[in-house]
C-alpha cells in the first residue's frame, strides 16, 4: 500500500477554520439524542454518563445505542459531553452478527472483565477521518481525533457487511490524547490511519500499552509510541515510531531510516487502573503494580500484578459534588472515582494519603475555576491518577496538577512511584485557559505514562491565532523538580517559553513529541533574553544525569514566518545528559536554527516535512 511519506500538522488549524463554527452547534443539537435513546443496565452508580452492557442484550440494540453516541460525538471537538460505554464479560457478537463500534470524542469504551480476553468483541471497534467541509465529505483527516479510549477488550475482527477498503483492516485514525490499553486483536490487521475516506491522510497521534496486536500499519501517523506489547508486524513510519519492551518490535539499527527506535525492555512501568466485575457481579478496581525491566504484556499469565480495592471503597463523584465533599472524603481514606463529565474546581482537590487512586471514567475533566490548581498531590508515594483532563480557566492558575511541594521533603519510594496514566492538559480550546505552568512534577521517583499537555492552537473561543497569544496563555507545560522521574510518551505543544523543563536529576523521557507555540506575533515576543527562541525540551544547566529516547520538536510559525528558534533542544554538555535519536522539523513556517546546543541544520521552508536527525548527543 502507498501511503504518504508524511503529515503536517501545521495544516490543521488552516483545515478547521471551516468547522469550527459548527462543532459546538453539532454537539448541543445531537447530545441530547444519545441520552435519551441510551438505556443504563447494570450500571452500579456510576451516574447517567456510564452505560453497562450485558452479552444477553441483542447486538442490534448496542449497536442503535453507540451509533447514537457516535453521531452525538463525532464533530464535538469543543463539547461538554463525557460518555463511557462498559461491556460486562462475556461475547458480544457473532460470525454471522457483528458489532461494530465507532468511537467519538470525549468516548470511553471498555471491557469490564479480570483479564482483556474476558469481554470478547467479535466485529470492529474504529475511529475514521473527520470531514470538514461541505457537509462532511471532503477535506478528511485524523489531525484532530482527539480525546478517546479504547481498553481491557479482546477484538475479533469481523468486517462483515461493510464495504471492500472497509473490511481491510481494523482502523484506529487517531491522534494525541488518545490511548488503547489491555487489548488483544485478532483476525486481521490494524491500521492506525484511514486510507479509506478520500485516500490516506495525515494523523498525529499516539499510544498503545500492555496490547496484543495483528500486523499494524503505521501508515501517516507522524509518531507513535507502543509500550510492553506484542505486535505480529510492523509496517513503516514517518517521522519517530518508539517501541519499548514490545515483542515483535521492529530493529532500529538503520535509524533514521526507518525512523524506528526501540528499547528492549521498559525501565519503569506501572499499568493504567481499570474497573472491572469480579466472578460474583462485584464491581472493583484493580491497581496494577509498578514494575522495572519489563517486555510484553501483563496479562500473559493471569491477571496482571497488584491490588485490588473493592468499588466500596472510593468515593464515586459526580460533576454536581463540591470540591469540599470530595476532598472530604479522600481525608476519611477513600479512593476516587471520576465519573463522566466536567467538574468545576475552585479549590485543589487533594491528595494527601499514599497509594491513593484518582480514576476518572470517559475522560472526566477538572476545570479551574477563580484561578485554582484544580489537583494537589502531596509528596507521598505510591499515588496513581489517571484517566483524568484537567482544562485551565478563565483567570490565570499557578498550575494545572502539582504533584509534591515545590520545596518540600519529597519522600518517595522507586517500588512505588507516583503516577500519572493518560492525565491530559488544555489551556484554551472549549474557552479562554490561562495558567503559569500545566504539570509541576516536585516529588521524586514519579512515573508519567502518557500525557499530552495542551496549549489550544485552535479552539471556538472566538478570537484570531493572532489575538490567542495574548488571550490562551500559558508559560511552561511541564517543568519537573524532582529526581528520578520517567516519562513514557510526553506529548507537550504550544506553551509561550519552554515547553517542558527538567531540573531533577536522573530523569528519563521514551519519547518525546513537540509543537512549538504558532502564534508570536513578532520575534520580540519570542525571546529567551538574548536568545531567538525557547528550546522545545530544556534540562537545566545543573543537571549531571538524564536521558531522552526520541524527541522531536516542530515548528509553524503561522503567524509570522519569520520567527527563529535557536535550538530544538538545550542540555548541558556533560556525558551523563545523553540524547539518543531526536530530531527537528519544520511543517511550513519559521526555523529552528539547530537541533540541539547549536548542532544539526536549519529546519527551515527548504526542507518542509523532512526532519532534520541527530542520532546521539553527544556522539558516541
Amino acid at each position: 500500500m502507498t501511503t504518504q511519506p508524511g503529515g503536517r500538522r501545521g495544516w490543521r488549524s488552516r483545515r478547521l477554520t471551516l468547522a469550527l463554527s459548527l462543532v459546538l452547534t453539532s454537539a448541543v443539537v445531537m447530545t441530547g439524542t444519545a441520552d435519551a435513546a441510551a438505556p443504563k443496565p447494570g450500571n452500579p452508580g456510576l451516574g447517567t454518563n456510564v452505560t453497562v452492557f450485558d452479552p444477553s442484550m441483542p447486538v442490534g440494540e448496542i449497536e442503535a445505542v453507540l451509533d447514537a453516541a457516535h453521531a452525538a460525538q463525532v464533530d464535538a471537538e469543543m463539547g461538554a459531553e463525557r460518555h463511557a460505554y462498559l461491556f460486562r464479560p462475556g461475547t458480544y457478537g457473532t460470525a454471522q452478527d457483528p458489532l461494530h463500534i465507532k468511537v467519538g470524542y470525549y468516548t470511553e469504551i471498555a471491557g469490564l472483565g479480570a483479564s482483556p480476553t474476558d469481554v470478547v468483541i467479535n466485529g470492529k471497534v474504529e475511529v475514521y477521518n473527520r470531514c470538514l467541509a461541505d457537509g462532511g465529505t471532503s477535506n478528511c483527516l485524523a489531525l484532530v481525533n482527539f480525546w478517546r479510549t479504547l481498553s481491557n477488550l479482546s477484538i475479533s475482527i469481523n468486517a462483515s457487511g461493510q464495504d471492500g477498503c472497509r473490511a481491510s483492516a481494523n482502523f484506529w485514525a487517531v491522534s494525541q490524547a488518545v490511548s488503547m490499553r489491555r487489548l488483544d486483536i485478532s483476525g486481521g490487521d490494524l491500521s492506525l490511519m484511514d486510507f479509506c475516506t478520500a485516500g490516506p491522510q495525515f494523523a498525529s497521534g499516539g499510544f498503545i500499552a500492555d496490547s496484543r496486536l495483528p500486523s499494524v500499519t503505521n501508515g501517516s501517523q507522524q509518531q507513535w509510541l507502543t509500550r510492553n506489547s506484542e505486535v505480529a508486524g510492523w509496517s513503516n513510519g514517518v517521522w519517530n515510531q518508539v517501541f519499548t519492551g514490545v515483542v515483535g518490535a521492529p530493529d532500529d539499527a538503520e535509524f533514521p531510516v526507518p525512523p524506528y527506535t526501540t528499547l528492549g525492555t521498559t525501565p519503569v512501568s506501572r499499568e493504567k487502573p481499570y474497573l472491572f466485575v469480579d466472578d460474583k457481579g462485584a464491581y472493583k478496581v484493580r491497581v496494577p503494580a509498578a514494575r522495572r525491566n519489563t517486555r510484553g504484556v501483563s496479562w500473559a499469565d493471569g491477571m496482571t500484578p497488584g491490588r485490588t480495592v473493592p468499588i466500596s471503597d472510593f468515593f464515586v463523584a459526580k460533576p454536581s459534588d463540591s470540591v469540599q465533599v470530595i476532598n472530604n472524603q479522600l481525608a476519611r481514606g477513600k479512593h476516587l472515582l471520576l465519573t463522566p463529565g466536567v467538574y468545576d474546581i475552585a479549590r485543589s482537590i487533594e491528595v494527601k494519603r499514599p497509594g491513593t487512586v484518582v480514576l476518572g471514567l470517559g475522560h472526566a475533566t477538572l476545570t479551574a475555576v477563580d484561578g485554582s490548581t484544580p489537583l494537589e498531590v502531596a509528596d507521598v508515594p505510591g499515588a496513581v491518577i489517571a484517566g483524568v483532563t484537567i482544562d485551565a480557566g478563565l483567570e490565570e492558575s499557578p498550575v494545572l496538577l502539582r504533584v509534591g511541594k515545590e520545596h518540600g521533603n519529597r519522600p518517595s519510594r522507586a517500588d512505588d512511584p507516583t503516577t500519572l496514566a493518560d492525565v491530559y492538559f488544555r489551556v484554551g480550546g472549549p474557552h479562554v485557559g490561562k495558567t503559569g505552568i500545566a504539570l509541576q512534577v516536585n516529588s521524586d521517583n514519579v512515573l508519567i505514562d502518557h500525557t499530552w499537555v495542551w496549549r489550544a492552537d485552535h479552539g471556538v473561543e472566538g478570537f484570531t491565532d493572532t489575538e490567542r497569544w495574548n488571550t490562551n496563555t500559558g508559560r511552561n507545560g511541564v517543568v519537573v523538580n524532582g529526581d528520578n522521574v520517567t516519562a513514557t510518551g510526553l506529548f507537550v505543544e504550544h506553551f509561550q517559553q519552554h515547553n517542558t523543563v527538567w531540573n531533577g536529576e536522573g530523569g528519563t523521557t521514551i519519547l518525546y513529541q513537540n509543537e512549538l507555540p504558532y502564534d508570536p506575533p513578532t520575534q520580540a515576543d519570542w525571546m529567551n533574553g538574548d536568545v531567538e527562541g525557547w528550546a522545545g525540551y530544556k534540562v537545566a544547566d545543573h543537571v549531571k544525569g538524564h536521558t531522552l529516547y526520541a524527541g522531536g520538536v516542530y515548528v509553524f510559525n503561522q503567524n509570522n514566518p519569520s520567527i527563529h528558534t535557536e535550538n530544538g533542544f538545550e542540555v548541558p554538555e556533560t556525558r551523563g545528559v545523553r540524547l539518543h535519536h531526536i530530531m527537528t522539523v519544520n511543517l511550513d513556517a519559521g526555523t529552528i536554527d539547530h537541533v540541539v546546543n547549536g548542532i544539526g541544520d536549519p529546519a527551515d521552508t527548504t526542507r518542509v516535512g523532512a526532519p532534520v536527525y541527530i542520532s546521539d548527543y553527544p556522539a558516541r
